[in-house]
């Protein structure tokens, strides 16, 4: 009794609630939390972008294409490998569309949304690798953000666990495995990848203050950092996954990222040397205003000195001598 007592004075608690009512208007916690990823990543890339010299803003341009392709993409994958969630006599196939409930696939969302950025890239003139480049650590970090959503949710915790630092998870949640005491504690897995992907965006922005970390191959390190701690993570959840060759999909997906991020890395260092003279694309280039102004204008204005009274005297009588 004493040594449960201790466990739960030492747990990590769960949120009691998910979602609040305004009116008619249910809110829910998760979705916050994938919002204000969205913003954070939006304002930390404009900000890494423009100091590349991008015309501030441009990334809002882009994220009009690349959001909506990665939640579309995210979905997809989530459903693509638990289709036990959503197809079956005794399951609602239109639960699909309820994204709000939870059930999102990173690896989907970077599909998804690496079309839309590459779409996106094209139509303002903005190198693909230099949007990915400043991208990097604040789409780490909205993915640190968008984990505290599975600690509102109750969902994706891991094994059981007598650690400390264990996470509560209430006996009548529907995730709450069959067949153990409830008082049983897990392994947050939610916060273990927080940490993780913290301590990448610090690294990330250090390592992108140099000349190596251009052409992509600071988002191939983002790849690698994000994918290499997805494999533990993913090794010691419990929720629900396909599995082929004995590995969860996310396993696998986890892996093929690092595989990319390291196949990125190696063909950009062999393709460019150097720094990127610009952010856009030959013969797209954004010239800020004040470069406008700041130019020479000698060949479009004007700048002698007005004519005297007298020269408009002279003018005047050299007209009237010629006309004789």
């Amino acid at each position: 009794m004493i040594h449960a007592a201790t466990l739960l004075v030492t747990s990590i608690p769960s949120p009691s609630v998910s979602y609040v009512d305004l009116g008619p208007l249910r809110i829910h916690f998760y979705a916050l939390c994938i919002i204000a990823g969205i913003i954070v990543a939006t304002l930390l890339t404009n900000h890494r972008l423009t100091k590349r010299g991008g015309e501030p803003w441009v990334v809002i341009d882009i994220a009009l294409l690349a959001v909506p392709l990665a939640l579309i993409g995210a979905r997809a994958f989530h459903v693509l490998t638990h289709p036990g969630f959503y197809f079956g006599s005794d399951k609602n196939p239109w639960a699909v569309l309820f994204i709000w409930e939870g059930g999102i696939a990173i690896f989907g969302a970077l599909i998804g949304g690496a079309v839309g950025a590459y779409l996106g890239c094209r139509w303002t003139g903005i190198r693909f690798w230099s949007f990915a480049d400043a991208l990097a650590p604040g789409l780490l970090l909205a993915q640190a953000l968008g984990r505290f959503g599975n600690w509102f949710n109750q969902e994706l915790f891991g094994l059981p666990t007598d650690l400390p630092w264990g996470l509560e998870i209430d006996a009548d949640n529907p995730a709450f495995p069959a067949g153990l005491a409830p008082d049983t504690l897990f392994h947050p897995t939610f916060l273990y990848e927080v940490i993780w992907n913290g301590l990448g965006v610090l690294v990330l922005l250090w390592v992108g203050r140099t000349v190596w970390a251009q052409w992509g191959k600071l988002f191939g390190l983002y790849l690698i950092w994000y994918g290499a701690g997805r494999v533990v993570w993913e090794s010691i959840r419990i929720d629900p996954s396909e599995i082929i060759l004995g590995l969860r999909t996310n396993v696998w997906a986890a892996i093929f990222a690092v595989l990319v991020g390291i196949a990125i890395i190696v063909v950009q260092s062999r393709r460019h040397f150097g720094d990127e003279p610009t952010p856009y694309q030959p013969g797209r280039e954004w010239v800020a205003p004040s470069a406008l102004q700041s130019q020479s204008t000698e060949d479009f204005v004007d700048l002698s000195a007005p004519p005297t009274p007298e020269a408009h005297a002279d003018s005047a009588t050299s007209a009237v001598t010629s006309k004789q």
